[in-house]
């Protein structure tokens, strides 16, 4: 029986539920179905061809079609297809990842948990944060504290995290004992004539007052992205880590940094810690660590919290925490054949030079009248788009500019994502200087043709 394009998307509706999807929206236009991709295009189920500017959702680092990839999949399947790492078990490939993540991570991190998601390795890392505290007989201190815009996941936990209404109402959440201090978003929260610096210290400030005004007794972690992706690839304002990292030090509070979408050569360093000087007690991983090729994610740990788990274990037995699939082996095999070709390729280093090229591409956007900020940093990329330039103001919810834009580059051949006002990208590492060009001339062709539309209407 073959199986027609109408068929499959009829399917789709009948018996899919998609996240992050509109249900009733997609019963009435069903899913866009991707039967293929090679490099950075995707090709749907009509034949067309896409540039990915998502990388998917901002994971698949190394492309489509990476035989190198395939081939460590397949010869793991063949070995050990499944090994779990409860009561002390574990399996070569995994060790030597381990080892590897390590000694490319930044400050005093050394020990690796795996989960399967970027969701899974930040709940587990609050569940560790309370873990920490309870075991130095502080168990009150175990307030979170995230930003508003930041995003860290789709679990209970992670979603109550994320700083973003609309993961909130429908879902009873955010849970209690979190809460949330200021988006470090300049160009939209800074006073008038403030600079970044003044920005960055107005922010820290706030931090300590809201601390002191929850009790700095209670506050067990701050979490957060180096650049907020889902946010709208927001870049931290000159010297806001230091000055909130001093905050957070003297108030003996885990810094959480979640790596999710930054982690492996993104921002052009392999971590985006390093490139903004942040110094994690705990870090998250995922998206680029298998390149997507599996589904994989890790949370390292410093000495200092490892060592207060260890002592806890002398009274409390094992550490009552696990996932069935933590540390597969298969997607140890991929990620440790993904470090292999991010180093051999000399990853960053393409990102830093080719980044270069994505950024002043999009700064070219700003001659636009749509066009309020652009901002970036390697080969990530956020265009927010404005009704006003000289007053900021933005377009009426119900004119869904920045959808509209996005609905027009597929038209144009280019995947890329509109979040609130702003359409983000974050193509593939991969990507050439020639790619960059077709890129952001198909970007450019859908701006023109929607400021045309909404400056007309």
């Amino acid at each position: 029986m073959v199986t027609t394009r109408s068929s499959m998307k009829d399917k789709d509706v009948a018996f899919h539920l998609h996240p992050f999807t509109n249900p009733s929206a997609h019963e009435a236009t069903g899913p866009h179905v991707i039967e293929k991709g090679s490099g950075i295009y995707l090709t749907d189920a009509d034949g067309k061809t896409f540039i990915d500017g998502m990388s998917s959702l901002w994971c698949c680092s190394l492309g489509y079609d990476e035989p190198r990839l395939v081939n460590a999949a397949y010869q793991q399947l063949q070995k050990l297809p499944y090994s779990h790492t409860f009561r002390g078990r574990s399996h070569p490939n995994l060790i030597e990842l381990s080892e590897k993540l390590i000694k490319l991570a930044p400050n005093k991190l050394s020990k690796v948990f795996f989960a399967n998601s970027g969701s899974e390795a930040n709940d587990t890392a609050i569940k560790l944060a309370w873990h920490y505290n309870n075991a130095r007989g502080m168990p009150n201190k175990n307030k979170i504290i995230a930003r508003q815009g930041g995003y860290h996941g789709s679990t209970v936990v992670t979603a109550s995290l994320s700083g973003l209404s609309y993961m909130h109402s429908a879902f009873n959440l955010p849970l209690g004992g979190i809460v949330f201090t200021d988006c470090p978003h300049f160009y939209r929260y800074a006073l008038a004539g403030e600079t970044e610096e003044e920005f960055s210290s107005r922010l820290a400030n706030n931090l300590e007052q809201l601390i002191i005004l929850e009790g700095p007794d209670t506050i067990a972690a701050f979490i957060a992205e180096p650049v907020m992706g889902v946010g709208g690839v927001i870049i931290p304002p000159q010297s806001y880590f230091q000055k909130i990292q001093e905050v957070l030090h003297k108030y003996e509070i885990l810094m959480i940094a979640d790596e999710v979408i930054c982690g492996f050569g993104r921002t052009g360093s392999m971590f985006g810690s390093t490139t903004f000087e942040i110094r994690p007690d705990m870090m998250t991983m995922a998206k680029g660590l298998s390149s997507a090729y599996f589904p994989i994610s890790a949370l390292m740990i410093s000495d200092e919290v490892y060592g207060v788990m260890v002592s806890a274990s002398q009274k409390d037995g094992v550490l009552a925490h696990g996932l069935t699939y933590s540390g597969h082996p298969v997607g140890a095999a991929i990620a440790l054949e993904v470090l292999s070709i991010y180093e051999e390729q000399n990853i960053c280093s393409h990102v830093s030079n080719v980044g270069k090229h994505f950024q002043s591409g999009l700064r070219q956007l700003l001659r636009n009248p749509l066009v309020g900020e652009v901002r970036g940093i390697g080969l990530m990329g956020g265009v927010e788009l404005v009704a006003n330039k000289d007053t900021k103001e933005s377009f009426p919810v119900e004119v869904k500019a920045a959808d509209r834009l996005a609905l027009k580059a597929e038209k144009y051949g280019l995947f890329i994502r509109a979040v609130g006002d702003s359409l983000v990208m974050a193509p593939p590492l991969i990507i050439t200087e020639t790619e960059i060009r077709e890129l952001l001339e198909r970007f450019n062709n859908a701006l023109e043709e929607t400021s045309d539309e909404l400056l007309v209407n």
